[in-house]
């Protein structure tokens, strides 16, 4: 699962690490819960309906071999609808009650229901036995989760804990249950991603907090947005002290066959003075992330955008850093 404050990339990372996931042969599927088809708009494909579907292969590993990704759009309704049809046998009776707007109804007025059924189908596409009776359902190696932000996590994930001590009995206390035994097991991980200011540090900590103290296991901490680092340590020192020789780089600029001036120069040193201390608050943040004492990956900022070649390529760093392994 990867969760993230808003404007983390969350959604980024969640489509690398399942690119990065789907390697020698393995199928992965990504889901996504919050309705707003991240997914379709991040590989160029149609707005995807409540079905599994192909939608890339995976980075190749150094034989050349990809698995495939397949992409689920969850929404509370359908899932709603199948539960209804897989427990109580309710088949067209469910969708009749959808035109009354009975589902509607009830998503709205208990909110953990909603979470409940996002999480459920989640559930079922991880626990889809090998060579089960229904030959067309994937059986996947792993499943990624395109989360809520962290702010919403906590309760996403621990709704089905509660709804456990409601129902004493029957299918939704075991589903629930079960969900729960799945979501605080080893095979689960709670990916979070942050960029290196300090509100998004700030709710990264929180959520880790949260996230232990509801024993859920955390995985680790993807550095999103990452900004080049070209000046040295001691160049950096030299701008923020106002050490700076001015000679010294019009001499370059020259050697460089730029036209330079005095307003040229001072522009230019102003620029890595700001460039200077933004590294510096970068590196505070950094240390912070650090503390946490978590596996952490770093993606750069891409100047192109996010498209099917920028997560491929987000997806190998993943790889290489060691997060799929």
């Amino acid at each position: 699962m990867v969760t993230g404050k808003g404007g983390t990339g969350k959604s980024t990372v969640a489509a690398a690490l399942a690119l990065a996931l789907a390697t020698v042969g393995r199928n992965v599927l990504l889901c996504e819960v919050e309705g707003r088809q991240g997914i379709a708009r991040m590989f160029d494909v149609d707005s995807l309906p409540y079905e599994e579907r192909r939608i890339a292969k995976g980075a190749p590993d150094g034989a050349g071999r990809a698995g495939q990704v397949h992409a689920l759009h969850i929404d509370p309704e359908s899932a709603l609808l199948e539960y209804l049809a897989m427990y109580y046998k309710l088949g067209r009776a469910g969708k009749a009650l959808d035109r009354f707007g009975v589902i509607d109804f009830a998503t709205t007025v208990a909110p953990g229901v909603r979470d409940v059924l996002l999480t459920g189908k989640v559930y079922e596409a991880v626990q889809r036995p090998r060579g089960g009776r229904n030959k067309s359902q994937i059986t996947y190696d792993a499943v990624v989760l395109d989360a809520p932000p962290t702010g919403r996590i906590g309760q996403f994930l621990g709704v089905n804990s509660e709804l456990a001590g409601l129902a004493k009995v029957g299918p939704i206390k075991n589903q629930a249950d079960n969900i729960m035994g799945l979501l605080r097991s080893p095979r689960t991980a709670v990916h979070l991603v942050t960029i290196l200011e300090e509100m998004p540090v700030q709710e990264t900590s929180d959520g880790i907090a949260e996230l232990r103290a509801a024993g859920l296991p955390v995985g680790g901490v993807v550095v999103n947005l990452v900004r080049p680092q070209d000046l040295s340590a001691a160049s950096l020192a030299q701008v923020r002290d106002d050490v700076v020789d001015p000679t010294a780089i019009i001499s370059d600029l020259k050697r460089a066959k730029v036209d330079v001036d005095a307003a040229l120069v001072a522009s230019l040193v102003d620029q890595a003075r700001d460039h200077a201390v933004r590294r510096q608050l970068e590196d505070e943040q950094r240390a912070l992330v650090a503390a946490e004492d978590l596996p952490t990956y770093e993606l750069p900022r891409l100047a192109g955008g996010i498209d099917r070649g920028a997560l491929l390529e987000l997806a190998q760093l993943l790889r290489a850093q060691g997060m799929t392994s």
